[in-house]
């Protein structure tokens, strides 16, 4: 696990204690609202209640960043991923922004994400 200490002294974006803010790249977003609509078309309940705890989780990281875990598919690279299931958000720390780079059912593989989120 990345220690706060480590992150600072080899990103030099954030301190402890930073605010930072909340960003979806245009294909993270695309992944999102999919999902949500494909919940909507089983069960229009649990797609609004999927949407309510990614928003509660996914903004504990403006606190929190290092909250989510390392991605145990690639656990060497800079990016975390936090679980709102049956989804996996995988999102990368870069200037005081939390950059949500993809969304995945957990049933998918995923593929070594990028900022782009391609």
């Amino acid at each position: 696990m990345i220690s706060i200490r480590y992150w600072q002294k080899h990103t030099n974006c954030w301190n402890k204690g930073d605010y930072l803010k909340l960003r979806f790249t245009p294909s993270a977003k695309t992944e999102l609202l999919s999902a949500a609509k494909y919940i909507r078309n089983e069960n229009s309940e649990a797609a609004l209640n999927f949407l309510k705890k990614a928003d509660e989780l996914l903004h504990r990281l403006e606190n929190h960043p290092l909250s989510g875990r390392t991605i145990p598919e690639f656990p060497g690279l800079p990016y975390r991923e936090l679980l709102v299931l049956p989804y996996r958000f995988f999102y990368s720390i870069e200037n005081k922004t939390v950059w949500i780079v993809a969304v995945w059912h957990t049933s998918q593989l995923p593929k070594e994400p990028n900022k782009k989120g391609v």
